[in-house]
């Protein structure tokens, strides 16, 4: 079914369609579109009280590891073993929109972002930090927290509770490769320091011990100049190939890229491809399902552990960043990332069902979507913005985005059930 048929029948009040959302009123929709995000948030309390100086049990130090517990180990065992058994050699030709509308989702965001904030005109020097906030979003953690809790209610509209929670995980994590490189790529480029060499400028005005030239990291060249090795010529091709290769892999940040979800993505891709290998892993029967049942079971854990780490770094608050961008560009990045880059994003989304890109069909295929073009900001932006000095910013506008997110996802999510049932 064509994306303007899905507007057809939400415009007429929802006539019929499979899939228990056929026939669903608009308070039905409400409720099943606001169920996940009441769970999200009753979850980030939680955590958020834990962390509070009244109960304590989860300090800062605490956080941290639950952080780097989630990231290294949990949610690379969910995406391996739900990806793993969902995809197909044919399933990935199938699936190619995906990371091309992370691509679309990323490039349109900057436009929007180019925009808003030459109108707004942010202080100096956040003028490209401010675009990247509105341009890129959480297409990981919340997408998989949103579907698994929208797909643990069995009055989902996308059908059988496993299945909907498979195939959803599965859409989710084929994209996360593409964002991982738009991140430290393209948004590392972006958070580039000013030409005073760091974003504190109280600290820019005292003399600098260092020379100017050192702020960079991008500017010291990436390999020692060493001398020319004595030896035979095998030797030197030898050397020559070395140096280049790890010229190559430090020029294109392939150590920042290959992180443990996108290393669990790349291998889950290539042994579901492959029937064999397929086979011999991911179905109940195979003989190495006992390693894939062990990742499931670690990865279900991943949802309530990101939850409370989330909650708990409420806590902190937005910090001093918020008086350095200031109120105005606070807002405009909120409106751009979470009002305005939506809208585009229905209308690619649209445009692609109309040209024939999508799966005929599968409505969980386009709500991931959808879901890609709706999120706050990407937390790990904040990571790539710490690595370039302006982490207690990215900290303020992920803490103000990720407040009102939850309330116009919750809009927005009700938009998509009525526009796809």
């Amino acid at each position: 079914m064509k994306m303007e048929t899905f507007f057809l029948s939400a415009a007429g009040g929802g006539g019929g369609g499979g899939g228990g959302g056929g026939g669903e009123s608009l308070l039905g929709t409400i409720k099943i579109a606001v169920l996940p995000i009441a769970k999200v948030f009753t979850m980030c309390f939680l955590g958020f009280l834990m962390a509070s100086k009244y109960v304590n049990i989860l300090p800062a130090n605490g956080r941290k590891l639950l952080n780097g517990l989630v990231f290294s180990l949990l949610l690379p065992c969910l995406i391996f073993s739900q990806l793993g058994q969902a995809i197909t050699l044919q399933k990935m030709l199938e699936w190619w929109f995906i990371p091309v509308n992370v691509v679309l989702s990323a490039v349109v965001g900057s436009l929007i972002g180019l925009v808003i904030v030459t109108l707004v005109k942010p202080p100096y020097p956040y003028f490209k930090f401010s675009i990247v906030q509105i341009a890129i979003g959480n297409i990981g953690n919340v997408p998989l927290v949103l579907i698994a809790a929208l797909c643990r209610d069995t009055s989902n509209p996308f059908g059988d509770t496993d299945t909907c929670s498979t195939q959803g995980t599965a859409y989710i994590s084929f994209g996360q490769w593409v964002g991982a490189i738009i991140l430290y790529t393209y948004v590392f480029r972006m958070f580039a320091p000013p030409v005073e060499g760091t974003f504190d400028l109280e600290e820019a005005s005292l003399p600098c011990k260092i020379p100017h030239t050192d702020a960079f990291s991008e500017h010291v060249p990436l390999l020692e100049q060493e001398d020319a090795p004595t030896g035979s010529d095998n030797s030197n091709d030898k050397g020559k190939m070395k140096g280049f290769l790890v010229f190559i892999y430090e020029k294109l940040k392939l150590k920042q890229i290959l992180q443990p979800p996108i290393i669990a993505s790349i291998l889950a891709m290539v042994l579901g491809a492959v029937p064999f290998l397929k086979r011999l892993i991911f179905t109940s029967d195979a003989p190495l399902y006992f390693f894939t049942d062990s990742c499931i079971i670690l990865g279900e854990a991943m949802i309530p552990c990101i939850l409370l780490a989330l909650g708990g770094n409420l806590v902190d608050g937005p910090g001093p960043g918020s008086s350095r961008i200031g109120l105005k560009t606070l807002v405009a990045i909120i409106f751009g990332r979470l009002i305005l880059v939506p809208p585009a994003g229905l209308g690619i989304v649209m445009l692609a069902d109309k040209l024939g890109f999508l799966p005929a069909g599968d409505k969980m295929f386009r709500f991931v979507l959808l879901l890609q073009h709706s999120m706050p900001t990407s937390v790990l932006s904040g990571a790539v913005a710490s690595l370039r000095g302006c982490g207690k910013e990215a900290a303020a506008v992920l803490f103000w985005v990720h407040i009102c997110a939850v309330f116009s996802m919750a809009g927005w999510i009700v938009l998509y059930l009525n526009i796809l049932f």
